[in-house]
C-alpha cells in the first residue's frame, strides 16, 4: 500500500470516528416532537459507524497500513467536525445528512484511489460502505422532508 492510499483511508477512518461521537451527542441531546424516532435513529447510526470504522481500521491493517487510533489523530485528520451543543432536531438531522454525504464522497475518492493502485478488495470494502450510506441518506432525507 502506498502512503497516499494509507493517508486517504485514514481520513475516512477519522471521519467515521468523529461521526461516531457526533451521533452519540445527537442521540443524547435530541429534543423535540420527533425525539422517540430520532433518539433511536441516532443510536442505529452510531452503531453503524462503530462497525464501519472497525471494518476500515482492520482493512488498513490487513494491507499493512497504519490506522490512526487516537482522538487527537482523528480530530486532526477528519473533514467532519465535532458537534456543537446548540442544535435543534432539524439541525441535527441536517448535519447528519451533510456528514453522511461528505463521508460517502470521501469514501468514493478513496475507492477510486484503491482501484488505481490495483487494490480491488479495499475498493470493494469502501464501495460497500458507500452503499450503506446511500441507503441511510435516502431514509434521513425522507424523514426531513
Amino acid at each position: 500500500m502506498t502512503k497516499k492510499l494509507n493517508d486517504s483511508l485514514n481520513v475516512q477512518l477519522a471521519n467515521w470516528s468523529v461521526l461516531y461521537f457526533k451521533l452519540h451527542h445527537f442521540h443524547w441531546y435530541v429534543k423535540g416532537p420527533h425525539f422517540p424516532v430520532l433518539h433511536v435513529k441516532f443510536e442505529e447510526l452510531y452503531e453503524l459507524a462503530a462497525l464501519k470504522l472497525d471494518e476500515l481500521a482492520e482493512r488498513i491493517l490487513a494491507i499493512e497500513g497504519q490506522p490512526l487510533s487516537t482522538m487527537k489523530e482523528f480530530l486532526s485528520a477528519a473533514t467532519i467536525v465535532e458537534a456543537d451543543k446548540a442544535k435543534s432536531e432539524n439541525d441535527m438531522l441536517s448535519a447528519t445528512i451533510e456528514d453522511l454525504a461528505s463521508l460517502a464522497g470521501g469514501l468514493k475518492s478513496a475507492a477510486d484511489l484503491a482501484d488505481e493502485e490495483g487494490d480491488a478488495a479495499t475498493a470493494d470494502v469502501l464501495t460497500g460502505q458507500i452503499e450503506e450510506l446511500q441507503k441511510q441518506l435516502w431514509m434521513l432525507k425522507s424523514t426531513l422532508a
